[in-house]
């Protein structure tokens, strides 16, 4: 019986479930697009197959005699890019044709090809014209109508240069502490730094400011990441996995990225170059080492950069990133180069070979030419230090002359204003623990000696020719020479193993100003004006005592400011004076008028500090005697309550109730000593 009920019902349901077929005057009108949009979407596109081809315009047309040739030339420089699967070079007449297509592994190394190719210089008459097979389509079909561009949204990063304009003159420092789990940017002041920005895990190792100050860069597991502007907003990020190491080009127009763990043959990452502007990557290089870092190295103008390798200096051209001439510098045996801070020189120095002396050469680029060639003999090691506005260059060289025992070291000073480079020799028997060149100056400071008989000596290279010893400190606690930016002044540091002893001198009349100590400080940094100077215990060298004191360029200590597991202060560098030398020599001629203005605004700025100061105190006392008052108002209204809950008895009072106290008296066990009897015989 239930067998039959349960039947009917499923017939029931069979009947009321509704008909799943067309009707009779059914119209299909939805198409294929509409129907299996998701899948159409998947479909393969009519470029693909073309998409990993470019073609190359601007080829030279050459026969079959020269065809090979042309073809390894064109491999070796599309090869950097990715590998290359096919190449054809279309003839008539028995030449090419003057294009060819090549097509690459996969369309992410054809773009590549094209992003960093395109503008190629190969010789005087022909330079690469290069665009993907794909986008020929989209040249051929431009419409003859003018459409007016759209408008890109501006991004606003605010005034990039807002710290140069503050009225107090305030320059700007970063700081890193908490074993860097933040990061602050402090505008610095005599009495007390004043926040500007504070972030958590700004950045994941250390923080690096640009040449002029423009960007402050953070490192990330990722990439690297540019800030500026008044509230330090993103300006640019570059994608480089596993980045430890970057380099600024002088003019802050690209920025160089090293990663020990992206590097492959087919597609070189290990060092990246970038162009700030557009983010965009100019060109990867290999790299075996970075022991070494940078490995690239700028031209004043950041017009060249050079790199060196075994029996090679190779220089490089902006902005198509190309060798300059198309061929590398064969030096066999070069150990170092430089280049010169104010001209496109490079100097470089090679070891003896056999018969053959040691030399230094001076090489101006984009010529080539040798303006000047020292020979050196019984050379063991050679140091290259440019003054900083390329007027002078000197040679530490480390020589043993024959028939002697240990080493002496020369100092060959090239004069590079002068013509025919003339070089003045510098002889020193001792050993040299540091050398610096006056900034803005023709003064060069050495540290020579052991200790703990180490000597500071003081040198002037004169017009006439000749360089003259004009002071000499005997025994100084010293292992650093560190120069204020605008030159006269230096401090004497002895870092880490001397306990941070320092010497703040004045070089315009060789006097010591100021002996003091940091106790283990490991960095000495001077502001961009070289009115202040910071010294600091770094986390990272040294656990305990962690902070940075910042004095006058005089030696006077204004501020002792600890932070917890302090790791690193860096001053924001300003760009270039827009002062020209005539206007510098009428303010210098004004000085003393400038100076009372300066001097009265101190005065003010004093007045008002301590009228703050005053101020403060007194709205903290107002603050104090309103909680006091209020206190007592709340304890004269509980007074019943107390007497309520202690049984009448009045203990507001010291001396309430004295007949109700007991007096009880506690003795306590001091000490017990046993004489002997025989000892006191």
């Amino acid at each position: 019986m239930q067998d039959t009920e349960n039947m009917a019902a499923e017939l029931e349901f069979e009947e009321d479930e509704p008909p799943f077929s067309d009707p009779e005057d059914f119209v299909d009108d939805i198409d294929d697009e509409e129907l299996l949009e998701d899948v159409l979407r998947e479909r393969p596109l009519e470029a693909d197959g073309i998409d990993s081809v470019v073609v190359v315009d601007n080829v030279p047309q050459v026969g079959p005699e020269r065809l090979e040739k042309l073809k390894n030339v064109i491999h070796k420089i599309f090869s950097k890019f990715g590998k290359i699967t096919n190449e054809f070079y279309p003839e008539a007449a028995g030449t090419t044709k003057g294009y060819i297509f090549l097509e690459y592994a996969s369309p992410n190394q054809a773009l590549e090809a094209v992003k960093n190719a395109d503008g190629y210089k190969l010789d005087k008459q022909h330079t690469f014209r290069i665009n993907l097979f794909t986008d020929f389509d989209k040249y051929m079909n431009i419409s003859d109508q003018w459409e007016t561009p759209e408008k890109q949204p501006f991004k606003d990063f605010g005034n990039m240069r807002h710290w140069l304009e503050d009225p107090d003159c305030r320059d700007q420092y970063s700081v890193i502490y908490e074993s860097g789990e933040r990061t602050a940017i402090f505008s610095n002041d005599p009495k007390e730094p004043m926040l500007a920005e504070e972030r958590s895990r700004w950045t994941e190792t250390y923080v690096r400011w640009s040449p002029k100050g423009t960007y402050l860069a953070t490192f990330h597991q990722r990439g690297i990441a540019l800030w500026g502007g008044e509230k330090f907003k993103q300006i640019q990020r570059f994608s480089h996995q596993g980045v430890s190491l970057i380099d600024f080009s002088p003019c802050e127009r690209y920025v160089v990225t090293f990663s020990p763990l992206m590097d492959t043959k087919e597609d070189p990452q290990a060092i990246i170059i970038w162009d700030i502007l557009t983010g965009q990557k100019k060109r990867g290089f290999h790299c075996e080492s970075s022991a070494h870092w940078p490995i690239f190295k700028w031209s004043q103008d950041g017009k060249f950069f050079a790199r060196m390798t075994q029996d090679t200096l190779s220089i490089y051209e902006t902005p198509s990133m190309g060798l300059l001439d198309k061929k590398s510098l064969k030096i066999n045996g070069i150990k170092d180069f430089s280049w010169s801070p104010g001209d496109n020189i490079i100097a470089f120095w090679v070891p003896e070979d056999k018969d053959i002396p040691a030399r230094v050469t001076l090489m101006q680029f984009p010529s080539r030419l040798e303006i000047r060639v020292r020979n050196l003999f019984n050379v063991v090691d050679c140091k290259l230090h440019w003054q900083r506005q390329g007027d002078y260059l000197c040679v530490k060289v480390d020589r043993t002359p024959r028939g002697t025992q240990g080493v002496v070291t020369n100092f060959e000073i090239f004069r590079m204003r002068e013509k025919q480079v003339p070089v003045d020799v510098v002889e020193m028997k001792e050993s040299i623990i540091a050398f610096a060149w006056e900034p803005n100056g023709s003064k060069f400071a050495v540290l020579h000696g052991e200790s703990p008989r180490i000597n500071a000596s003081f040198y002037h290279v004169k017009s006439n020719g000749k360089i003259d010893l004009i002071k000499m400190f005997d025994k100084q606690q010293a292992n650093s020479i560190f120069w204020s930016p605008q030159g006269q002044f230096l401090v004497l540091a002895g870092l880490r193993s001397m306990n941070g002893a320092l010497a703040f001198v004045d070089t315009s009349d060789c006097t010591i100003m100021n002996f003091a100590e940091h106790y283990m400080a490991s960095d000495v940094e001077w502001d961009p004006t070289g009115r202040y100077v910071v010294t600091s215990v770094s986390w990272w060298s040294h656990k305990v005592d962690n902070a940075y004191w910042l004095w006058t360029f005089q030696g006077r200590l204004l501020q002792k400011n600890n932070k917890d597991r302090f790791c690193q202060l860096l001053w924001r560098p300003c760009p270039p004076s827009l002062l020209g030398q005539e206007q510098i020599k009428a303010i210098k001629k004004d000085l003393k008028k400038y100076s009372k203005i300066f001097e009265q605004k101190d005065r003010l700025s004093q007045s008002k500090a301590s009228k703050e100061l005053v101020d403060k105190r007194r709205l903290m006392m107002e603050e104090y005697r309103r909680y006091r008052d209020n206190a007592i108002q709340l304890y004269n209204q509980q007074r019943d309550l107390r007497l309520q809950l202690r049984g009448g008895a009045d203990t507001d009072e010291l001396d309430s109730n004295v007949e109700d106290w007991e007096e009880e008296t506690i003795e306590f066990f001091i000490n017990e000593e046993i004489i002997l009897l025989g000892d006191l015989e």
